[in-house]
């Protein structure tokens, strides 16, 4: 089955504690927008501690148009998505050239050609690569795209397939908009760049710790296209959520979960490591309590929103990488993320050390 080979994430030079840019919203709104100081405490019922950011603070004060934001996301995301794939690539004792497929994930700027173009062409990787480039999946971008990357290594046996993920959130707030969802954007969302190498049988996985994909479910819910996603407009895309997706996952992700592992001739019980991706506070609740799992079972998962906040599709790749480079227990994980659709992502891996 295919392995993950090697997993890289980054730290922008621009990480922001949660108190500051609490702060720092306050007196961009306050001008404008009387309700504010009624809205301040978004920031501290997160979770989050430090927010991780492509641009320093004093960026966002400014009025940017799309296009210019959107310049910097296609920038900024090839400088970043290169670093952390040439780390993977050292790590996984990998050259460049074997590299055969590979999956760009993103939902928060454009680009055509596709990044996954840019990237090639930068680094110079093999010009017979398969490319694959996903918009739209937003938080589930980074289980579906890890659950593609398998499959594609499963199918061929002398695959290397990187999959990048690049969410930029930050670039996408609005600074003249005063509506309820922007704001409590401002107080969850963040960046980030993962990069995963993975491998088929072919290839003898060089790490000690050995993560091998299973299996891979999705799951998208009638008539709830509008719970999570964009709205596009000529100043950029305007995030829209719900405040129904912490109830929309306490009633229906224990038996997503439960349907899944038993097409797997398993139960809940049966798994160790839960890489979830985070959502936000009240999202994590949701799970601990639907899912009813003893002890701290999502503390990887909590702890990767502290440090770095929402990064969208990146995040449960944050996550997978503490287990993968700290330590997990010998068994079965479950990775599951929630998107756009609104829809639910889940992959079943084997772990061992």
């Amino acid at each position: 089955m295919p392995s993950l080979a090697a997993l890289s994430t980054i730290e922008f030079p621009f990480k922001a504690d949660q108190q500051e840019v609490k702060q720092y919203a306050n007196d961009l709104f306050a001008p404008s927008y009387p309700q504010v100081e009624r809205m301040l405490s978004a920031f501290d019922n997160t979770g989050i501690i430090t927010r991780n950011f492509c641009k320093p603070l004093d960026y966002y004060a400014d009025l940017h148009t799309f296009q210019e934001q959107n310049a910097e996301y296609i920038r900024i995301s090839l400088e970043y998505s290169i670093k952390a794939i040439e780390e993977c690539i050292s790590s996984a004792h990998i050259q460049k050239e074997e590299i055969t497929d590979i999956i760009f994930i993103s939902t928060t700027g454009l680009s055509t050609p596709s990044l996954d173009a840019l990237i090639i062409n930068k680094m110079r990787l093999s010009q017979n690569i398969n490319r694959m480039a996903i918009f739209g999946l937003g938080c589930g971008g980074g289980v579906s795209g890890y659950s593609k990357a398998n499959v594609l290594a499963n199918a061929n046996p002398d695959a290397v397939v990187l999959l990048v993920a690049v969410e930029l959130c930050s670039l996408t707030f609005l600074r003249n908009d005063y509506s309820k969802s922007n704001f409590i954007g401002s107080s969850l969302f963040a960046d980030g760049v993962a990069a995963c190498l993975i491998t088929g049988d072919n290839h003898v996985t060089k790490t000690r710790k050995k993560i091998t994909f299973l299996a891979s479910e999705s799951k998208l819910y009638y008539d709830s296209l509008d719970v999570m996603g964009w709205q596009f407009l000529d100043s950029g895309f305007k995030v829209l959520f719900s405040s129904d997706i912490p109830t929309i996952i306490e009633k229906n992700v224990r038996n997503d979960i439960t349907s899944f592992l038993d097409k797997q001739d398993l139960k809940l019980s049966d798994i160790k490591n839960f890489i979830f991706h985070p959502g936000g506070k009240k999202v994590l609740t949701a799970y601990e309590e639907a899912l009813g799992v003893k002890g701290d079972f999502l503390k990887n998962t909590r702890e990767v929103m502290n440090d770095n906040g929402n990064m969208s599709s990146t995040t449960v790749l944050y996550v997978l990488e503490r287990f993968f480079k700290h330590d997990f227990e010998n068994g079965y994980g479950l990775m599951v993320s929630m998107g756009p659709g609104f829809s639910c992502e889940m992959v079943l891996l084997q772990m061992n050390k």
